[in-house]
């Protein structure tokens, strides 16, 4: 009997040992069994040690000892033995069900792995590689109660923006900021720091800010290319639209070499990226990404009767951005060469049955004015008198004022340009000094 004990005890141990085996093996394939599975398992475990081993016949007649089955006269024994133990398994299952306190249907439910495609698990990490670098602008400005005559700071416009450099500088459109007393920008951990003016370009619509924040709380974002971009490139934008901090929005490029108007003043901006990226109130500011999250452009304004998102979305281009920027920290203004005039809108000249830019104004103390180009007046009689009529500068045709500044930004201050203009019924060429544009407050 002993020997028969230690027989099925050494049973019972190699089923366990490979039952747990068993489960070391599936255990790096599958997901983590529930608690109600375990504690089936271990009842189950348990009531095969509570079963005895088969009864045998010594046959003290045999020198070798060996064992016959009672097969015969035990086999109603073992049949009422087995219902017990049917009876005790299905009890230790019920206890397990109650004790594990999960729902009986969903006990033997094997929830496997949430698994990612390749381009998912791409997006989710360039999001999680550049949030850190995108920030909250809050634009505040100083009104007065009108009961308490109390001066109060209220917020009157938000964007977003994006850290820079190591230094605290932030970047982001100048139409985020404009008119601001006081500026807020908020990290990607919510901490909230104050913001100061490092300077700006209102043609281009870009402003460069400064914090005080610890350094490694700053993370630069990856500075791209924009030159060899191409439609169907995929892009991503992130940014706190409405309000809301950190959203990512996908799309691609639709468009390349777009021109738009800045908000500011109405000087055309060049080369802008057209996208189909969601592109709301409050993205302003963010940068727009590769789909290796370098940056290639700042999300800067939407084509919307709306005002809500239309799937078209404009972008300055990174190429233009990072000189302009460089200009803003070294000097804190952008260096940009003027011919110093004012001129008329496009339609009115188109009215006249001529192409080109009419002077309406050329003040004597600005290039135009030293160089003898003449404005737009009235004689005595209170007669218009239409002044010069650009329609050429060193032998580039002008025909709007689009084509006058897309020529003027390829000029530095100090070069010296021959304008051609239509006086009366001749045309003259005159040549002009360009000279920088005057600071702004």
């Amino acid at each position: 009997m002993a020997a028969a004990a230690a027989s099925h005890s050494l049973l019972c141990t190699s089923s366990l040992s490979n039952s747990s085996s068993s489960l070391s093996r599936s255990r790096g394939h599958l997901p983590k069994p529930s608690k109600s599975i375990l504690a089936f398992h271990k009842a189950s475990v348990v009531v095969s040690f509570l079963r005895p081993a088969p009864p045998r016949l010594w046959n003290s007649s045999d020198s070798t000892r060996s064992t016959l089955p009672l097969a015969a006269k035990n086999r109603p024994l073992a049949s009422a033995l087995d219902s017990v133990l049917l009876v005790c398994t299905s009890i230790a299952l019920s206890v397990s069900l109650f004790v594990a306190d999960v729902d009986p249907a969903s006990a033997f439910v094997v929830t496997p792995q949430r698994k990612l495609q390749t381009d998912e698990l791409a997006t989710v990490r360039l999001f999680q590689d550049n949030t850190p670098s995108v920030v909250y602008i809050t634009n505040l400005a100083v009104k007065q109660d009108a009961f308490t005559l109390d001066v109060l700071e209220v917020p009157q416009g938000s964007g977003s923006g994006f850290v820079w450099d190591k230094e605290g500088h932030v970047v982001t459109n100048y139409h985020v900021i404009r008119g601001a007393s006081d500026l807020k920008v908020t990290l990607a951990d919510q901490s909230t720091y104050d913001a100061n003016v490092v300077g700006f370009d209102q043609d281009k619509d870009v402003a460069v800010l400064r914090v005080n924040a610890p350094k490694d709380k700053l993370r630069p974002i990856p500075i791209g290319i924009s030159a060899d971009l191409l439609v169907g490139q995929k892009v991503f934008a992130i940014g706190n639209p409405f309000g809301l901090d950190h959203t990512l929005t996908t799309g691609v490029i639709s468009g390349l070499r777009r021109e738009i108007s800045s908000a500011a003043t109405g000087r055309p901006i060049q080369d802008v990226i057209q996208t189909d990226a969601a592109i709301n109130p409050g993205n302003s500011g963010g940068p727009l990404l590769d789909s290796s999250g370098n940056l290639i452009g700042i999300n800067t304004a939407i084509y919307s009767p709306s005002g809500a998102s239309s799937g078209v979305g404009f972008s300055i281009p990174v190429d233009t951005v990072g000189g302009i920027v460089d200009q803003l920290v070294k000097f804190g203004k952008v260096t940009r060469p003027i011919l110093g005039i004012k001129f008329a809108p496009d339609q009115s000249v188109e009215q006249l049955g001529v192409s080109g830019v009419l002077v309406l104004d050329a003040p004597a103390n600005g290039p135009a004015g030293k160089a003898g180009l003449l404005p737009t007046k009235r004689d005595s009689y209170g007669r218009l008198i239409l002044g010069d009529i650009i329609t050429s500068v060193n032998g580039k045709k002008v025909i709007n004022g689009s084509d006058l500044y897309r020529i003027l930004d390829q000029c530095k201050v100090g070069d010296t340009v021959t304008v051609e203009v239509l006086r009366g019924d001749h045309k003259e060429k005159i040549p002009v000094v360009l000279e920088p544009k005057p600071d702004e407050s």
